[in-house]
């Protein structure tokens, strides 16, 4: 099984905030997040991903980072071991994690 690492993920999703590969309605979401990572506002996804790892050891299925109330949030969801899913939201100018909400694997799956 091909398995991402977090740095090849970061690398990943910054390239794309950066270039601009994103579809035309989001192209400004995007030039959004590369500003204020510019401006300093928010922390590099590398960094926010190696605290989260060190804390909350998982596989990173998705990150989304989004401006809410003012405040700059990355969303990360997890897969844990033994199968549950962790949805962390964490302040992208500090990396404290503001929420985290689990949901464990339902049995008798195949």
């Amino acid at each position: 099984m091909n398995r991402l690492s977090p740095t090849a993920l970061a690398a990943a999703l910054f390239l794309a905030f950066a270039t601009g590969v994103a579809p035309a309605r989001d192209g400004h979401d995007h030039d959004r997040a590369r500003q204020a990572l510019e401006a300093g506002e928010v922390l590099p996804l590398r960094t926010i991903l190696e605290r989260v790892e060190r804390e909350h050891p998982g596989q990173v299925l998705e990150v989304e980072l989004e401006r809410d109330d003012g405040r700059w949030i990355y969303e990360i969801k997890l897969l844990r071991a033994g199968g549950a899913v962790s949805k962390l939201k964490v302040d992208a100018a500090d990396g404290r994690v503001l929420e985290q909400r689990s949901r464990e694997r339902r049995g008798g799956g195949r």
